[in-house]
């Protein structure tokens, strides 16, 4: 299993074609962005789990990255180490109020920043601020987001999301099997939130085989139907051959159909909540029972 996803924004190919090698030998999936547009591209289609960003950018500075990365709620949680050739200390400062985690300065040592690398993503994970294997938020900033919920006047809808028939995927393909559809669940959430969501929508992943989604987008529906559709249709490339043209896999002598989502949804646009507990218990309650389709907009409870 790989150590985590890492982001490098970095114009010198030199520099960034060292930190990809050096990174990926270190068990880390590493991708490149030579421009800070390119950086937030990247970023929106698959979070990464870390981001080591230069600041001086042929198309737009580091702050102005890190500002956009910290105003969106999707990418608001990323750990960011600032990677410069400035030592002023006005220059640190600026980026740590622009909520950077971390700053090195060039010519940097290597073993100094992989420690740095190693532990943001650590502390991330330690503090169940993300999830290992989806890089998504999990439940301490699921917990945050809901007490926002609570205290906002916006209409919103909150999406209790399940992987069905996840756990005997794993128990026949594997974990590493499992772990990749995980990442694919992430990711087909942000292309789908893109398509139809807002820059202020909110994902996470809650454990195992469960997501939540805090939309104000006002196609709720259409959302939900293009995100259980995609799925289904997309997920198969995680199955053999025969699996797919059979449209089930053997467990145990069993049929076991292949994963689908299901999907459950509150919203306070019909219904004032009184805690995060009964927001969390009747999204789950109505994943349980099967959601009925919607119309827009997002406000009806479904």
């Amino acid at each position: 299993m790989g150590k985590g996803r890492i982001l490098v924004v970095e114009d010198d190919f030199d520099i960034s074609n060292m930190l990809r090698i050096y990174f990926s030998g270190q068990g880390y999936d590493v991708q490149v962005a030579p421009r800070g547009g390119d950086a937030l591209t990247l970023t929106r289609k698959q979070l990464p789990q870390l981001i080591v960003l230069d600041i001086m950018l042929p198309d737009m500075n580091g702050y102005d990255v890190c500002r956009e990365l910290r105003s969106t709620t999707r990418t608001s949680h990323i750990p960011i180490i600032f990677l410069t050739q400035k030592d002023e200390r006005s220059d640190k400062i600026a980026g740590l109020e622009l909520g950077a985690d971390d700053y090195i300065t060039k010519p940097f040592d290597i073993e100094e920043l992989k420690l740095r690398v190693k532990n943001q993503i650590e502390r991330a994970e330690r503090d169940n601020y993300t999830d290992p294997n989806s890089g998504l938020p999990s439940s301490s900033l699921i917990e945050e987001k809901l007490r926002d919920l609570m205290r906002e006047d916006k209409v919103w809808t909150y999406l209790d999301i399940k992987l069905m028939n996840f756990e005997p995927f794993k128990e026949v393909y594997g974990f590493v099997a499992g772990n990749e559809v995980l990442r694919f669940m992430a990711l087909i959430m942000g292309e789908v939130l893109d398509e139809h969501g807002t820059p202020n929508d909110f994902v996470g992943h809650a454990g195992s085989d469960n997501f939540v989604v805090v939309t104000y987008s006002d196609k709720g529906s259409a959302l939900v139907k293009r995100l259980t559709e995609k799925f289904a249709e997309d997920v198969q490339q995680h199955y053999s051959f025969i699996d797919r043209e059979r449209g089930f896999m053997m467990k145990d002598s069993d049929k076991v159909p292949l994963m689908t989502l299901a999907v459950g949804s509150i919203s306070n646009a019909t219904r004032q909540f009184a805690d995060i507990r009964e927001i969390t218990e009747l999204a789950a309650e109505s994943r349980r029972r099967g959601a009925a389709d919607v119309e827009a907009p997002v406000s009806t409870e479904w």
